[in-house]
């Protein structure tokens, strides 16, 4: 892990102190922002390879941090928020945010989760080309790109593992908790919400293009990417 940036976004010098701490012991390299703005701009001086995002800070809060950082930039972030609450845990997911980890912590969890969030947004660098197309729709791993009708949209990372695991597997019904082993791992630490919040997202994105495939809600079962 030695020369993995690792940005530390909170506004509690303490917890911020003691994520350096660990973080350093593990062979990444740190930086901290002690507020929301300060974050923005070190998200493009510092170039993190990953964000810890606290939710709750002055000014600009984590949501705020995270819309703003999403519209320039894919990095993995990882919200830590006090409250737990379901809410909050879908918000941050909504707005772009790979992970979550609820305060108090166990550092050993958040190095865990770190390691997890890596591993999995490596993948955009094999080397082989991933790519499945359909009717006014291709999906391409290799360079993370979405292309609905002629344009490239925006995607944030999971979304576009989730419809291109989906979109190879044509009519076939994945429950919640395959897709969450097979999009996100084994290590992920989420519930089942978390696919229902990406697939909300990309229907958003997909809706009314082609109806020669659909991205279908199985009820009691699952989703499936439907082609006729």
């Amino acid at each position: 892990m030695a020369n993995t940036k690792i940005l530390i976004v909170d506004d509690d010098n303490n917890i911020c102190e003691l994520l350096r701490l660990y973080l350093e012991k593990s062979d990444f390299d740190t930086a901290i922002a002690s507020n929301g703005g300060i974050a923005l701009q070190m998200a493009e001086s510092y170039s993190p390879d990953l964000i810890l995002l606290d939710v709750m800070m002055p000014e600009l809060d984590g949501w705020q941090v995270c819309r703003e950082i999403r519209k320039k930039s894919d990095v993995p972030i990882i919200m830590l928020t006090a409250k737990g609450e379901t809410f909050d845990k879908i918000l941050g997911l909504e707005l772009g945010a790979d992970d979550y980890i609820s305060k108090p912590f166990d550092t050993k969890e958040v190095i865990a989760r770190i390691k997890a969030v890596l591993r999995r947004s490596g993948e955009k660098n094999k080397t082989n080309i991933q790519e499945v197309k359909f009717d006014k729709l291709i999906i391409n791993l290799t360079n993370y790109e979405l292309i609905v009708d002629g344009k490239s949209i925006d995607t944030p990372p999971k979304e576009l593992e989730l419809i291109y695991h989906l979109a190879s597997n044509p009519n076939r019904v994945y429950t919640r908790d395959q897709l969450l082993d097979e999009v996100w791992g084994f290590d992920y630490y989420g519930d089942s919400r978390t696919v229902d919040v990406h697939v909300k997202r990309l229907r958003e994105k997909l809706e009314n293009v082609s109806s020669n495939w659909a991205l279908r809600t199985v009820w009691g079962v699952g989703y499936k990417f439907e082609v006729k």
